[in-house]
């Protein structure tokens, strides 16, 4: 496809179902959207040492995330320069000082360049070293780290970290000060799940406030039922704190307040969210003031956004200490990853929450995730059969603006200015 047009899929209040289906736009999207996209790799607490390093896929490229010889984080194309093998298979391991190959033993210092052939006088007068392959492995692209949050991106083409991120950046800053030291680390791996269905499927749900009434009516009677009638005020566990609320109705989701921000980002819950009631951990809020001070620990204390969005790969949330990442692999195949950090630094019941959260709302076998997925995969089916080929995101489309700009938990501006996003890095031109 040398020419496109995002217009005649994305219109001002619907999308068309080719967006979800189409083999064809989502190969484009791998090319220009998910490359031209700062995108998550991974966290610098996952390769402390030199030599460490994981694997993960980037916009359908398969990747390494490592630690240089001088310390700094390199992300390269996991394949061989030779024939294309993969020099890494694990999820995570310590390769030492250098890579090698398993197919033919070419061997690479950490920063991808080529240190060793087998028999190399045998390339003597064959033109090898005129060739792409000496230069050894092929960089992903731009890197950029933030609080230890890698992010990369493929293209040239588009805005700097910076300023393509803006308030995200402010948010991860949020999260990471949750530790009394102001550092993160992934604990508890990461969680994988492979959902039948598009990403923009699981994307859209992300910020929609409206589905929890009726989609999980089912997690809020069962924990109601566990809890029964208790006196009012008794302590709940964590278990509770984190399913009861999933009750709040149409009027709690609305007042929920919503924030677009440029470039796709959003936040979904600036006024308040399902984790704002959780309780205070004794002594922590004073540890956090004496680290940080009493104004930046009253702000990291009341930030429990519902999702923070950074468009197109992650949603974050403040407390409990949690985040989702896309990985697409096909039109009706995504990797969904739930990570948890631990702050360092801070009570160990931080963490228990994140690992808790993850098992009940975000784990395939949990009540939560289990609905979603139900009705992401069906909702991928049923786009294909005949009838509408539009998907309507009208509510609230009267008074939609420019971001940034304030709106209802429940209005499905989020969504539009997704697609707004989507449309504008999908142009066959990207401005500057």
């Amino acid at each position: 496809m040398t020419s496109f047009d995002p217009g005649q899929l994305v219109q001002r209040a619907q999308v068309h179902r080719d967006i979800y289906l189409d083999p064809t736009v989502f190969a484009l999207e791998m090319e220009r959207l998910w490359a031209r996209s700062w995108l998550f790799v991974g966290h610098d607490s996952q390769v402390p040492e030199v030599g460490d390093y994981i694997t993960t896929v980037l916009g359908g490229q398969n990747v390494l995330m490592l630690r240089r010889t001088d310390g700094s984080i390199g992300v390269l194309h996991n394949r061989c320069a030779h024939k294309g093998a993969p020099l890494c298979s694990d999820a995570a391991g310590h390769a030492g000082r250098t890579l090698r190959c398993p197919y033919h033993g070419w061997s690479y210092r950490l920063d991808g360049t080529l240190l060793g052939v087998p028999m190399r006088e045998s390339y003597e007068g064959s033109g090898f070293e005129q060739c792409q392959a000496p230069q050894g492995l092929s960089p992903y692209g731009a890197v950029a780290t933030h609080r230890g949050f890698v992010f990369a991106r493929a293209s040239e083409v588009g805005p700097p970290f910076a300023d393509a991120m803006g308030d995200v950046l402010g948010a991860i800053d949020l999260l990471a000060d949750r530790s009394p030291e102001g550092r993160l680390r992934v604990a508890g791996g990461v969680l994988r799940t492979l959902v039948h269905a598009n990403w923009k499927i699981y994307l859209e749900n992300v910020n929609d406030a409206f589905h929890p009434v009726t989609t999980h009516a089912s997690v809020t009677q069962s924990a109601q039922a566990v809890w029964g009638e208790r006196p009012e005020g008794e302590p709940k566990p964590a278990a509770m704190q984190q399913l009861l609320p999933f009750g709040s109705g149409y009027e709690f989701f609305d007042r929920m307040g919503a924030r677009l921000l440029p470039h796709g980002h959003s936040i979904l819950g600036t006024q308040k969210s399902l984790h704002s009631a959780y309780d205070a951990l004794g002594g922590y809020a004073q540890a956090l003031a004496a680290a940080h001070g009493a104004e930046r620990a009253q702000a990291v204390l009341g930030f429990a956004p519902q999702n923070v969005v950074a468009y197109p790969s992650i949603a974050l949330k403040g407390v409990p200490q949690v985040m989702r990442v896309l990985r697409p692999l096909a039109a009706d195949r995504t990797i969904v990853e739930a990570w948890a950090f631990e702050p360092v630094g801070a009570p160990r019941e931080l963490l228990a929450a994140g690992l808790l959260y993850n098992r009940q709302v975000f784990s395939p076998l949990s009540m939560v995730a289990h609905d979603d997925l139900h009705l992401f995969e069906g909702i991928q089916r049923a786009l294909a059969a005949r009838g509408n080929p539009w998907v309507s995101l009208h509510r609230g489309a009267d008074a939609d603006a420019p971001a940034p700009r304030e709106v209802s938990g429940i209005d499905e501006a989020l969504l539009r200015h997704q697609y707004r996003a989507w449309a504008a890095l999908m142009a066959d031109e990207v401005a500057a």
